[in-house]
């Protein structure tokens, strides 16, 4: 079965504000056109604001002839745009004018504009080299004299504007009934095409910023988790009371790094009290074991007590094995540079009656010179003796046992017994593990040794050859000065 993919957080938030941002702004459009279709607002330009202010002042005198009061409004606009200017035709012929017009604007605009309801006025040729004349704006509008058309500007000239102006003008017709009212069903499809056309690029647009920008910002804002899961990948049995710093974590994923923190916490504590009790337990043994030894010695020499005694032997072994491999749970301090040569011969030589006593040949092959490496010496003496109780123990109980010590940091020891079989070369270093299962040993010996070699930083393996019997060799580091 194929595992499920984990969902990626950035692309889940980039499809999710694209259509957070899309759904908005639909939301938005359709407000404002309740809102339009509430309020109406009317929407004025200047021009169309002069037209608003001008239309209240219109009226007629006692003779029936056209004037434009001054009103408050007006005044108020005239000195907000002093260059405005009116001039006011109604039906019957007459016209009143405030404000200086332009030449062109004072005279009959002919039957066309004098008929529309509303029209703006714009030249963009040129006229004598250049083109001064400015936008007007012509409209009817019901005033106290009566409907009249009127035509006006803010500005008398080009040259009187700000030097940059902006006319947007939007003009929206629909299809309607004889009634007068809106033809929906022929206006919703064009009026939804048109918005889909105005809305499309809206969309696409914040989309492609939301799709550039969001998977950046996500990474940033995620750099301190990212490191923070770099550190835990590192942690393992030995670094197991190491917090996860959460000082740059989102505030979102903290709760979850502090119970992970916490599950460390809790961790330890079983691991720690669980070694305790392995410790006290191996500690305990040691007392019956030696009480077990002492009344052994006082038995006759029998070979049921010779065996007792062996038993009673392997049973200290593992107590002491227990008792070692406790220690190295502990911070690996004591370190010295010693001669590795001149060690390991001191260490071979307290084990060479060992391996005598057994039925074995014993040498020791040193190097030219010497082999400075910086251990815990106790630790090392450990390792070494490990390795060669685990030869005199499964070496055939003849041949030689050799343990040798080159200028590379390694170290050594063959045995010339039937050997370990190459498919059992990575096993034989698992704790309580034992190719024979009825054999003497308790399957601690060669795992204690990888656990020192590891904690300072060497390796040890099991070498292959067309030698008879097993090789184990341990690789330690060179002292700085010496490499």
């Amino acid at each position: 079965m194929k595992p499920e993919r984990a969902r990626s957080l950035q692309w889940l938030l980039v499809r999710r504000l694209i259509l957070l941002q899309a759904g908005m702004l639909l939301f938005f459009i359709v407000l404002l056109i309740v809102v339009l279709s509430v309020v109406k607002p009317r929407l004025m330009i200047d021009n169309e604001a002069a037209v608003t202010a001008v239309t209240g002042a219109v009226d007629r005198d006692k003779d029936g002839k056209l004037i434009v009061h001054d009103t408050d409004e007006l005044t108020q606009f005239r000195a907000e745009h002093p260059k405005v200017w009116y001039i006011i035709h109604d039906t019957t012929g007459q016209t009143a004018r405030v404000g200086m017009a332009p030449p062109d604007y004072d005279r009959d605009l002919g039957s066309l504009l004098s008929s529309v309801d509303h029209a703006s006025i714009g030249f963009a040729g040129k006229r004598d080299g250049k083109e001064m004349r400015p936008e007007a704006f012509v409209q009817k509008v019901d005033t106290k004299a009566g409907p009249v058309q009127v035509v006006t500007s803010t500005f008398h000239s080009r040259s009187d504007s700000e030097g940059f102006d902006i006319s947007i003008t939007a003009i929206v017709d629909m299809a309607r009934k004889p009634d007068g009212t809106a033809d929906w069903p022929r206006v919703l499809p064009g009026l939804l095409a048109s918005l889909g056309i105005v809305l499309l690029p809206i969309i696409l647009a914040m989309g492609v910023t939301t799709l550039v920008t969001t998977p950046a910002v996500v990474r940033r804002s995620l750099t301190g988790l990212i490191g923070t899961a770099n550190q835990a990948a590192h942690i393992d049995f030995d670094t197991r009371a190491m917090q996860l710093p959460v000082k740059n974590v989102p505030q979102e994923v903290v709760p979850l790094v502090n119970a992970f923190n916490q599950a460390l916490s809790r961790l330890a504590q079983g691991i720690d009290s669980h070694n305790r009790f392995l410790t006290d337990a191996a500690h305990e043994l040691r007392t019956p074991i030696a009480i077990l030894r002492t009344r052994a010695e006082l038995l006759t020499d029998e070979p049921e007590t010779l065996r007792l005694r062996q038993d009673i032997e392997r049973l200290s072994h593992l107590a002491q094995q227990l008792l070692d491999h406790q220690s190295l749970d502990r911070p690996n301090e004591h370190r010295r540079v010693v001669d590795l040569a001149e060690f390991a011969g001191r260490v071979a030589a307290d084990l060479a009656p060992l391996a005598i006593e057994a039925g074995y040949d014993f040498a020791f092959e040193p190097p030219d010179g010497k082999v400075e490496v910086e251990v815990n010496a106790l630790q090392i003496e450990q390792l070494l003796a490990n390795i060669v109780r685990n030869a005199i123990e499964h070496g055939g109980g003849k041949g030689t046992i050799t343990v040798l010590v080159d200028r590379a940091g390694g170290l050594e020891v063959h045995d010339e017994g039937p050997g370990i079989p190459v498919e059992e070369h990575k096993n034989v270093f698992e704790p309580f593990y034992r190719v024979h299962p009825h054999s003497h040993g308790a399957g601690l010996g060669l795992n204690l040794a990888r656990q020192i070699a590891q904690l300072h930083g060497g390796s040890i393996a099991i070498l292959n050859g067309p030698w008879q019997g097993a090789r184990v060799r341990v690789h330690l580091p060179l002292h700085r000065q010496t490499a």
